[in-house]
């Protein structure tokens, strides 16, 4: 059974991506686009939306921020309703990433890890909920991670801010899907990107972003709340978050080697 109400006409849709610039916003975008959707494009580098949007001008609205910045995100909401007249989807795929244990944490970079990909939905939520709930239609999707279902190794201050965006895409669910608004988690195994090229260990089931695009897309369709991929790895992440932690830290060490 669907928990949000599946997409079936992507020419009606009225998207916008936040973190459009590269890795999987870059991908789901232009799948937008190509399925006829309108799409709003924005991440901090112009130039990257710039390449997306030349593919289909009139299907696309150029509206860089950086959403680390105190209500940029709100303001953008407002230019792109100006022109559209509505926001029919929202997702919010912009975070980033680095590699940390707990013997080399680094204040400054733990911060910025949070701004970017927690507090950054945070500050912009309040707008975006507002116009859904005044349109009476609609729905927001958030891009955490299978790294936010248990603790693992390097993923010291990024699986903790995925945590809590799994926590909190839940808990709009409850408050918003009663009210007619969709909400979708959105938790992506590995996916080669700018940020996963950091990583010094072996990635399983690595995908490329198109791929985790035409996944997302499915779940949109079909109205799943969490679409997860790729199944192969992250139905055995779900498993271990069953497990008692006696064995489930034995087994992560066993697995990584760390």
């Amino acid at each position: 059974m669907a928990l949000n109400t599946p997409i079936r006409d992507w020419s009606r849709q009225r998207v916008w991506v936040i973190g459009a610039s590269s890795g999987i916003g870059a991908a789901l975008s232009a799948a937008f686009i190509e399925r006829g959707a309108r799409v709003a494009l924005s991440a901090r580098r112009r130039a990257p939306l710039e390449d997306i949007a030349r593919s289909r001008p009139a299907h696309a609205l150029v509206e860089p921020l950086d959403v680390t910045h105190e209500g940029a995100v709100a303001a953008a909401l407002e230019r792109i309703v100006a022109a559209w007249g509505e926001v029919t989807l929202v997702l919010y795929v912009a975070g980033t990433h680095a590699p940390q244990r707990a013997w080399d944490i680094e204040p400054r970079e733990a911060r910025d890890i949070v701004a970017a990909n927690l507090l950054g939905v945070l500050d912009g939520l309040p707008a975006v909920v507002r116009r859904l709930m005044e349109q009476g239609h609609g729905a927001l999707g958030i891009v955490s991670s299978v790294a936010g279902y248990r603790g693992l190794p390097q993923a010291l201050v990024y699986g903790a801010t995925k945590a809590a965006l799994i926590n909190l895409a839940e808990t709009l669910y409850l408050d918003l899907a009663p009210k007619g608004i969709g909400v979708y988690l959105i938790n992506p195994g590995f996916v080669r990107t700018p940020l996963t090229d950091q990583n010094e260990f072996k990635m399983p089931a690595l995908i490329e972003p198109p791929e985790a695009a035409r996944e997302i897309l499915r779940g949109l369709e079909r109205g799943e709340f969490e679409i997860h991929f790729p199944k192969r790895f992250t139905r055995v992440m779900k498993l271990l978050r069953l497990l008692p932690y006696r064995w489930y830290f034995y087994l992560v060490h066993k697995a990584t080697g760390l």
